[in-house]
């Protein structure tokens, strides 16, 4: 196999399994800390090569699929998205973690748990599915990162946070700010975070969207800076706006995919020009150190439209980051 990093194929070989034991490490590999060497081109996909488990007393970070795009407003697809951010994840899952170094997953202990079970054929039981689906593992103890789905299913995935932390600050990466007005009975991808503003399910003073390119004349006191102020303010203007929103408060991260510019996301449901570049976005990211993210989303990733998997290793590359994230915090703890 041809490998430009021959520092980790020497490393992974000293520390191979019994042939056995070797490849498909979702399902042979019994501890989320450990990694070893696999096939990127074969095996048993699951992300970043995490075993796959619902034994959440090892892990500290827990992987789940939201496969639901029965309240996208465009393109469908969506429900294809957790797949393909796992199967762009595998060459994210052989090597020491950029720019961070190491194995994330020794200070993480983290596992695939699967998808969520969604029935689209009922859905008004979609939402309560979602959420208990993510009660069960947040009540685990385990810090959890969903992979959609539409971006609907963050409304669910922020209930069942705020169960169990009160009310948070919403970090939103995204072209469009979801805070349209409906009836509240809506399975809606572009309603739902006014809703859980008005639910308390997140504090609005103490949250920020980032990348919005579509206009809505109502901010509903959520902090809002634009694609545009993005590219003029630069990177450290924007990590530092983000940071004086939230400070200390227990926050929820949403990203959005189409927060990038359909250059690099082209696989999405509703493109809009004039977004971010992955490299900046990557870079916001990897500036939020510190602050308290309870939970996470990557959503609105539309393989049918994206023949490269460019926008898939764009979401499976910022999810890699959260995780790398939250081990920084665990190492630093």
């Amino acid at each position: 196999m041809s490998d430009k990093n021959p520092t980790r194929i020497l490393s992974a070989i000293a520390h191979r399994p019994p042939h056995s034991a070797a490849g498909d490490q979702a399902f042979c590999n019994s501890d989320p800390t450990a990694r070893a060497l696999e096939m990127t081109y074969a095996g048993a996909l699951s992300f970043l090569r995490r075993p796959y488990s619902r034994d959440l007393t090892k892990a500290k970070a827990v992987v789940c699929g939201v496969p639901y795009d029965g309240a996208t407003s465009n393109r469908p697809g969506a429900r294809l998205g957790p797949r393909a951010i796992r199967a762009a994840s595998v060459e994210l899952g052989s090597c020491d973690s950029f720019p961070y170094g190491g194995n994330p997953f020794e200070a993480l202990p983290t596992i695939d748990w699967g998808d969520v079970y969604i029935e689209p054929q009922l859905p008004h039981r979609v939402a309560a599915d979602i959420e208990a689906g993510a009660r069960e593992i947040i009540a685990g103890g385990a810090k959890l990162l969903a992979l959609g789905g539409d971006h609907f299913i963050s409304l669910p995935l922020l209930t069942a946070h705020a169960r169990q932390h009160g009310p948070l600050a919403l970090i939103q990466f995204d072209a469009h700010s979801d805070t349209w007005p409906d009836d509240g009975a809506r399975n809606d991808h572009g309603t739902m975070f006014l809703r859980a503003a008005k639910t308390g399910v997140i504090d609005p003073s103490r949250s920020i969207q980032v990348g919005i390119r579509s206009h809505n004349p109502e901010r509903h006191g959520i902090e809002v800076m634009t694609a545009p102020a993005v590219h003029r303010s630069g990177i450290d203007a924007t990590i530092s706006a983000i940071r004086d929103r939230v400070g200390d408060a227990k926050a929820y991260l949403t990203f959005d995919i189409d927060v990038l510019d359909p250059a690099f996301a082209p696989g999405t449901g509703t493109p809009v020009a004039g977004g971010l570049a992955s490299w900046q976005a990557l870079e916001i990211l990897r500036g939020l150190s510190g602050l308290d993210i309870v939970g996470a989303d990557v959503v609105e990733v539309s393989p049918p439209y994206d023949h490269a998997e460019i926008t898939a290793l764009a979401a499976a590359t910022v999810a890699h980051d959260i995780l790398c994230l939250w081990a920084q915090d665990e190492r630093a703890a």
